[in-house]
This record gives structure tokens, C-alpha cells and sequence, in this order.
């Protein structure tokens, strides 16, 4: 039987090992929310999700970072080009399971629900045809949506406190602070926001925001987590905001290799804490878009 977690983290390590991390693409100039989404519905990815298409998107040069079923290509009535492969992605699945307790009267009852991680396949709208126009790019009018503008509301909304001077960036959990070099420190607009949105997915740890205590996890130091959870939290909020990634600390890298490869389980709740950091600072829809409806995975 095909081991999920370990195909997920399999991709993750050689993406890795290979200095691509999934979390990190340069977004050629895109003026939009750049999550991969789904085309038909316009939800976007989310977690793991997120950098399984990320990945794939990058590893072909797909244009558009949208995807959609086979089964949603057919209702459409595209068709998939000749000798195209499909690419995974992975959802959970409730299941009823047989619980066997001895109850006070000597009966085994009991039924708990448990999630099942599934996987299913999903196409990049650029190996479709017959889209309808406006499917595969969704039209933005001009100057509704500014990358750095953007990036500049997430950090506004967010209510942080950030003080600028030196020449580094960190979040100082006792003093709830966040510290900043000067804008004039960074070669470019971008660069300081995707440092900026890095410290602050550190400040949603904070137990009074997503409550994500720094203490030892099994295989992996704390901060080398936290900075995993970090890196891929900051990621989902410069996708979102349609304005380049950045790798901000690949010292960390030897240490979340050598983790993934000890828990094919790690990435999936490192994933699942960024994700969660992200939907704290997001807008609400971002928070309600959900990876899939099962019906549409099964």
C-alpha cells in the first residue's frame, strides 16, 4: 500500500537536498493572490497542499499556479492534452472506527471517528484545453491589487508592534516585540516585506494569537522548528500577497533534513501551523477557503 506521508515527504526532502525549497518561488512579476487555487471554484490550497502545487508548478514552468480534477475538467468540457500526468495532493477523510472498550456492563461498544489521510489528482490548467476564457487567469482590473500595498495591510491589520533600527530582524517573545532594520537596509521593497511577514508569522506564536509554545519536539531542536513553521507561514502570506518569497534561514536546512527524514509525519504538522498562523493574519475568506470538498477528492 502506498505510504502517503512518506510520498509527501519524500517530494519534500528532494526539493530540499536539491536547494529548492517548495515554499519559496519567485512569482514572475504576478500582481495577484498567487496561491495555487483550484480553477473552478477559485478556492485556494491550503498547508501541505500548498507546497506539493508550488513545488510541481515550479518543477514544470507552469504559467498559472491553478489546478482543477479530472472530473471538473470533464463537467467543463475541457479535455487533458495528450500524455499529461496529473499531480497529487492529499486530503483528510473521517472515517467510523470500531473502538473496542469493556463498558461497565461487560459490552465492547464504542465507535470513534478518525481522519484517514487520502490523496487525489489534480491538473494544471496549463496542460487543459477548451477552458473557458478568464478560467485558467482570472481577470484583475488594473490597480485593484498592488503587491506591496497588500503586504503593507497585512502587516497594518495585524496590529504588531514593530521597531525599527539595527541591522536585524527577530521577534522578541518576552517584550511581544518585533525588530526591523530601517526600510533604507533592504535593496528593495520587496525584500523588506517578505522579512517583515517572516517576523511576524513568528509573532502569531504568541499564546494569546495562535498559542505555539517554543519547547523541544521529538527529532528536531525548537527553534529549528519553529523556524520550518515560520518559513512556510511567511511563505502562504507573501503567495497571498502576490510578491517573491524568500529562503530567510537556510542554516536551518541540514536540521529539517535530517528531522523529515526521521518523521514522515513532520511536515504535515508544520505545515498545518503555518497555515493556521497565515489564517490569523489573513483576511476572513482566506480562513474560510478550505483545500477541497471531499466529494470532489474522492
Amino acid at each position: 500500500m502506498n505510504d502517503i506521508y512518506q510520498s509527501v515527504t519524500d517530494q519534500i526532502v528532494a526539493a530540499l537536498e536539491a536547494g529548492t525549497p517548495p515554499w519559496v518561488r519567485p512569482w514572475r512579476g504576478t500582481s495577484q493572490d498567487a496561491r495555487p487555487a483550484n480553477a473552478t471554484t477559485g478556492r485556494p490550497y491550503r498547508g501541505v497542499n500548498t507546497l506539493l502545487l508550488n513545488l510541481r508548478a515550479m518543477t514544470c514552468g507552469y504559467d498559472s499556479n491553478r489546478w482543477l480534477t479530472f472530473a471538473q475538467a470533464q463537467s467543463i468540457g475541457a479535455r487533458v492534452r495528450h500524455g499529461e500526468h496529473g499531480s497529487q495532493i492529499v486530503f483528510f477523510k473521517m472515517r467510523e472506527v470500531d473502538d473496542p472498550v469493556t463498558s461497565s456492563d461487560g459490552a465492547a461498544v464504542e465507535r470513534r471517528v478518525v481522519p484517514l489521510l487520502r490523496a487525489c489528482t489534480v491538473l494544471n490548467v496549463d496542460q487543459v484545453e477548451g477552458l473557458p476564457v478568464g478560467m485558467a487567469t482570472p481577470e484583475v482590473e488594473p490597480g485593484t491589487w498592488e503587491p506591496l500595498d497588500v503586504a503593507d495591510r497585512v502587516l497594518e491589520a495585524s496590529g504588531a508592534r514593530i521597531r525599527y533600527g539595527g541591522s536585524r530582524a527577530f521577534y522578541m517573545p518576552d517584550a511581544d516585540l518585533i525588530q526591523m532594520p530601517p526600510t533604507p537596509a533592504f535593496d528593495h521593497a520587496s525584500d523588506f516585506y517578505a522579512t517583515a511577514l517572516h517576523e511576524l508569522a513568528h509573532w502569531t506564536g504568541h499564546a494569546s494569537r495562535c498559542n505555539r509554545p517554543l519547547g523541544r519536539r521529538q527529532g528536531i531542536e525548537a527553534y529549528a522548528y519553529e523556524e520550518l513553521v515560520a518559513e512556510m507561514g511567511s511563505a502562504f502570506l507573501t503567495d497571498y500577497c502576490g510578491i517573491e518569497s524568500r529562503l530567510q534561514h537556510a542554516s536551518y536546512i541540514a536540521s529539517w533534513l535530517t528531522a523529515l527524514r526521521g518523521d514522515k509525519r513532520l511536515i504535515f504538522t508544520a505545515a498545518s501551523q503555518a497555515q493556521k498562523a497565515a489564517d490569523y493574519l489573513l483576511p476572513k475568506p482566506a480562513e474560510e477557503a478550505a483545500v477541497m470538498p471531499l466529494a470532489e477528492a474522492a
